[in-house]
């Protein structure tokens, strides 16, 4: 059998490899939206039929405003660490979707993570409204009638996680200030 080598030029390799940052970029981004089907003002009984395998949440997890963490999903791998989706309804109604990484194997403790979702959302929202102080930072978007933020927190390094949250935009008239 004949040597044969194939000698690509170097305007084909930087094709190539364009095409194959694209195809990471578009995955990525997939990676960050929500599960396929599922979006806020949902019921939990149209969240089951999307995600079968949802599973109800013993000690809900509960917020301001009547949310309780009530489902979860299998962990979803996100830029380089493991986030576990929980969904949060109130009134019947889907209304925040918490990604949550461990982040304090790292040895930056997520701060790559939370760079790399940043990335991402510029691309998908916009430029965002930052603050960073020691041991955090956030990075939030508005899209329609959805926020949406990342949050990094490293003040422990024994607690450092990272959150990507949809939530319902929640919007307040001159009254309830």
């Amino acid at each position: 059998m004949p040597n044969v080598r194939s000698i690509a030029s170097p305007t084909s390799f930087l094709h190539t490899l364009a095409a194959s940052a694209a195809l990471l970029a578009a995955g990525a981004l997939h990676a960050q939206a929500l599960p396929a089907g599922v979006h806020l003002g949902m019921s939990a009984e149209e969240l089951r039929a999307v995600l079968p395998a949802a599973e109800r949440v013993q000690r809900p997890q509960r917020l301001s405003g009547g949310l309780a963490g009530s489902w979860r999903a299998a962990p979803v791998e996100m830029a380089g660490l493991l986030f576990e989706p929980t969904f949060f309804f109130a009134a019947s109604e889907l209304r925040r979707v918490e990604y949550v990484a461990a982040a304090q194997a790292t040895p930056d403790n997520g701060a790559g993570a939370f760079a790399a979702l940043v990335r991402w959302g510029r691309g998908a929202f916009g430029n965002e409204l930052a603050s960073r102080d020691p041991g955090s930072a956030y990075a939030a978007w508005v899209s329609n009638d959805t926020d949406v933020y990342v949050q990094q927190q490293a003040g422990d390094p024994r607690r450092a996680t990272v959150r990507l949250v949809y939530k319902a935009r929640q919007l307040r008239d001159g009254s309830e200030l």
